[in-house]
């Protein structure tokens, strides 16, 4: 059965965005949630969760546009109310060694993956209720690159590990709880091709399933999870041991 609180997904469309949308859903949010392009996946999911007896709306947005980003919570709170937990999953990956970075594609990530992120917080937090949830979707790679090509990609996650410290302290006094996921590799399309030898390179020798780090979302969204807060929670499968 669907309660009066609210789930607001930015960047749900597919991977372990759309994991989150479902299970947020499950367990009785209502969810709004973005994508950028993928049009078919975000209404098909929304779909979904309508079979399932939830409620969602998909909303097109980029988390590179600070105009887009408002707009998309503005709608998601006309929709349903003032939020209660807010999911900023939202991210790009382009490798590229050091001498072969494009400005474009550093300005691109540093745009959705470090901008975007803090502009998504931001603009929730006006309408996130007293003892809300902030939930940011990072990486493994803030502690261990793993690879050669992918500087621009770890810079982005470890800022995103350090800025939720800070917001975290800033939330406090609402008992807002703040907190990172960092998944490693995870079965999703921006892997696809590689799953075999990620698997290869795990203790656990799989990767993980994107419900595997929706369940984790799903335990900070909760209220037994009121005392973690600026926390960065790795869930890799031991890659980073």
């Amino acid at each position: 059965m669907i309660s009066d609180k609210l789930a607001l997904v930015l960047g749900g469309s597919r991977g372990i965005g759309a994991a989150i949308v479902a299970r947020l859903a499950r367990d009785g949010h209502a969810v709004a949630f973005t994508y950028a392009s993928s049009e078919d996946k975000a209404k098909a999911l929304a779909v979904s969760v309508a079979a399932s007896g939830g409620r969602a709306l998909p909303i097109r947005a980029d988390s590179a546009d600070p105009v887009q980003i408002c707009d998309a919570v503005a709608k998601a709170v006309e929709w349903s109310g003032p939020i209660d937990v807010v999911v900023v999953n939202a991210g790009i990956f382009t490798l590229g060694r050091v001498g072969e970075v494009e400005l474009e594609d550093l300005d691109r990530m540093l745009s959705v993956n470090v901008r975007g992120v803090y502009l998504s917080v931001q603009a929730a937090v006006p309408h996130l209720k007293d003892r809300g949830r902030v939930i940011t979707i990072g990486s493994n790679v803030a502690i261990r690159t793993g690879m050669p090509g992918a500087s621009v990609y770890q810079m982005t996650k470890a800022a995103v590990a350090g800025m939720v410290k800070g917001i975290a302290l800033d939330l406090a006094p609402r008992g807002i709880t703040v907190n990172n996921i960092q998944p490693g590799p995870t079965d999703t399309d921006i892997n696809a091709g590689a799953i075999g030898m990620l698997a290869d390179r795990s203790p656990l020798k799989r990767v993980a399933s994107p419900d595997e780090i929706a369940g984790l979302a799903s335990y900070l969204a909760r209220e037994e999870a009121g005392y973690v807060t600026g926390a960065s929670l790795t869930i890799d499968g031991g890659f980073t041991i």
